[in-house]
């Protein structure tokens, strides 16, 4: 999907089919279960089963999170250790911070 060039604004990160489909996988889930929550709301659901049914999104969307955390430890943070650098160390430091909230 990366053409291997990089915006000198931002961080661009290649990932395998594989981790590309895993993810899409995962949104295209998390997705369908917003829009059924939308639908128990149109149809007017019992709050319970909203309720259920956002928090079932929810702990999708935290299940997408750290496996999107793992492989950024894994390659970005290890990488930039690796080349003795604590930049990405930092920035993790901080999103973990901010994710904790």
């Amino acid at each position: 999907m990366s053409n291997g060039k990089k915006c000198p604004h931002c961080e661009h990160k290649d990932r395998s089919e594989d981790e590309i489909k895993d993810l899409i996988s995962r949104l295209n889930r998390i997705e369908g279960q917003i829009r059924g929550i939308h639908k128990m709301v149109d149809e007017g659901a019992y709050c319970v089963d909203i309720l259920t049914q956002v928090n079932a999104a929810r702990c999708s969307l935290n299940s997408f999170s750290k496996v999107l955390l793992g492989s950024h430890i894994k390659s970005c943070v290890k990488d930039d250790v690796k080349n003795g650098s604590d930049e990405k160390i930092d920035e993790l430091v901080e999103l973990l911070q901010k994710m904790m909230k």
